[in-house]
């Protein structure tokens, strides 16, 4: 985790980026960015893949996360974001899924879109019948690799169970919590997971690992690391909670044996 939503996965011999966002602290449009990211996007390497779980939001896809987004080989996201984006972006329809070349002596890396609701359920809903705007998260998997559900941002407990159901048991699960608000959507209802419903969304998901994403670095976040532990604690899942700072790498083939 480096801030924010974004999310570095190195899985089947390829590193993957969610939703980069490197632009310094400052406002950004309607929203406001309090802190930097903890590794700047220079420090990261090769990078294969951007996942964009959608572009129309700066706290999930700034300005520099577009300029590193842009030079990579490859973007997957939602189709309207794909259109949106340059030539090497490609869109998933949710449960769409891309088999794309693993490295290091990996056969390959499995790419699958899933839904995410960016708002209550009862939300406001566009021409295309999307709360807030179309967005989509991903399920990562290989063989001999664990299964890595990225949430995107998705405030519906029962998208979770519609990828539980069609997935089965995810190993890691990075759930974008952080109860985001702004005062002119939805009432100021959350339009991600709150930490209660993260702990519920673990369960129903099966997972071995959780890292909470989405819930520093910018304003409109209402919920912090704080809520999400005690809500875990509260539900008697603490244990599954990563308290890896931000920044460092946390060795899931690791926590996945103890």
């Amino acid at each position: 985790m480096l801030g924010g939503p974004t999310t570095v996965v190195d899985i089947a011999g390829r590193r993957i980026v969610m939703d980069p966002t490197f632009d310094p602290p400052g406002p950004h449009a309607y929203l406001t960015k309090t802190a930097g990211p903890a590794v700047d996007a220079s420090d990261l390497g090769p990078v294969d893949v951007v996942l964009v779980s959608h572009d129309q939001h700066p706290d999930n896809f700034d300005d520099a996360g577009r300029a590193l987004a842009a030079a990579v080989p490859q973007v997957l996201t939602t189709p309207g974001s794909a259109a949106r984006l340059g030539a090497n972006a490609h869109g998933l329809a949710v449960w769409q899924a891309v088999e794309l070349p693993g490295g290091d002596g990996f056969t390959s890396l499995v790419v699958q879109a899933v839904p995410a609701v960016h708002g209550p359920a009862d939300g406001e809903r566009d021409a295309e019948g999307f709360v807030n705007c179309e967005v989509s998260g991903f399920v990562l998997s290989g063989q001999g690799q664990p299964t890595v559900y990225l949430s995107g941002d998705n405030a519906s407990v029962e998208a979770v169970k519609a990828v539980a159901d069609a997935v089965g048991r995810i190993d890691v699960a990075v759930l974008f919590v952080g109860a985001a608000r702004v005062p002119t959507k939805e009432r100021g209802r959350p339009l991600t997971l709150t930490s209660a419903r993260a702990a519920a969304a673990a369960e129903i998901l099966g997972a071995s690992v959780v890292i909470a994403a989405h819930l520093d670095s910018w304003a409109h976040f209402s919920e912090g690391m704080d809520d999400v532990v005690t809500a875990f604690d509260e539900a008697g899942t603490g244990a599954l909670l990563d308290r890896t700072p931000r920044g460092h790498w946390t060795d899931l083939e690791y926590l996945l044996q103890v």
